[in-house]
């Protein structure tokens, strides 16, 4: 086994069965993950604002870990209060433990201004309200939503049970010919292993929550590493 080098932090919702494994499956073999949860069950507007109520003492704990980056990696608690409410929350978890850190909503704007994505599509497992709470947070930092679909699922352990093909189905079916890429939000919906298969059917950058965590939290870790075969944003881009 390769020796791990580097240690990434993950701050996750608690019914999230998802990231663990996926976000495993595709670190670099020289990098652990390690993981903290924050209580939530139903993906709704007062579970999405009182996850992060939690905030400081998960990420003290991952502090005690010594990782050298720590990601909240949850779309909508991210963007719950609208624009610049991400940035407070990474300020939160630098001053609890002392290291660098992004959210989902931080790493998502990233990847649009780093791949100049002007005009997207959204597609969620969620309901239509936090579908509309998300794509407002995207259009007041200055990117469009055209179209967006969203399943209607409350549940988050029922979003854990969807297969991956249907965030490729329903990224097909949200999908606009004017958009410059597809963004399938939700992290605890399986996105990862259908991000190639989409792009090359659409012909365009295809971004999902995990994707957009995994490659801005490995910025901060700051390690050289390319990630083939989950999109272009993990093979081969790096922050400017």
């Amino acid at each position: 086994m390769k020796k791990k080098t580097k240690r990434f932090g993950l701050l996750l919702p608690s019914s999230n069965t998802t990231q663990e494994p996926e976000f495993a499956e595709v670190l670099p073999s020289d990098v652990s993950l390690h993981c903290a949860r924050l209580t939530l069950r139903n993906i709704d507007p007062e579970s999405t604002i009182k996850i992060v109520e939690e905030l400081e003492a998960e990420a003290q704990k991952l502090k005690d870990a010594a990782v050298d980056a720590v990601v909240l990696s949850a779309t909508a608690p991210s963007t719950r209060l609208g624009k610049g409410y991400d940035k407070k929350i990474c300020a939160r978890i630098e001053q609890a433990c002392g290291k660098p850190a992004t959210t989902a909503a931080t790493a998502m704007l990233e990847a649009f201004t780093l791949l100049n994505i002007k005009k997207i599509v959204l597609a969620a497992p969620w309901g239509e309200g936090t579908n509309q709470t998300v794509a407002a947070f995207i259009e007041a930092s200055g990117v469009q939503v055209l179209q967006q679909r969203a399943m209607g699922i409350v549940s988050n352990i029922e979003v854990g049970h969807l297969s991956a093909q249907t965030a490729y189905d329903l990224g097909r079916q949200a999908d606009h010919p004017e958009a410059d890429a597809i963004f399938l939000a939700c992290g605890n919906w399986m996105t990862l292993e259908v991000i190639d298969a989409l792009e090359k059917d659409t012909g365009k950058p295809v971004l999902s929550t995990n994707s957009c965590a995994i490659w801005a939290t490995m910025n901060l870790i700051d390690g050289a590493w390319s990630i083939p075969g989950y999109g272009r944003l993990l093979a081969n881009l790096r922050q400017g």
